[in-house]
């Protein structure tokens, strides 16, 4: 259920931090990561070079942002940037 689930966050928020994607699915990011590596696989998502900034916000060094973005069909229309970061609001 997790892939399905993560698929279709990133398909609707584009790209998201792993930090972001753990507060949501309140899972361990290296468990996460498990579940990316099946999409980086099928070619579907991609890891963001390190130090690609995330949308602006100044919460976090951009160093240590792991992001990663939806590449398979295209976000859907009305897509969520991360610069609604759950994370830096303490949301879920």
């Amino acid at each position: 259920m997790i892939l399905t689930e993560l698929r279709d966050y990133l398909r609707e928020h584009g790209q998201a931090s792993l930090q972001d994607m753990a507060v949501r699915f309140d899972m361990d990011a290296s468990a996460l990561r498990g579940a990316l590596e099946h999409w980086i696989r099928k070619g579907k998502v991609r890891r963001l070079p390190p130090g690609t900034p995330c949308s602006g916000c100044t919460s976090c060094a951009p160093d240590t942002v792991e992001l990663y973005a939806w590449v398979g069909e295209p976000p859907s229309a009305g897509a969520v940037s991360v610069t609604d970061c759950r994370v830096r609001e303490g949301r879920d």
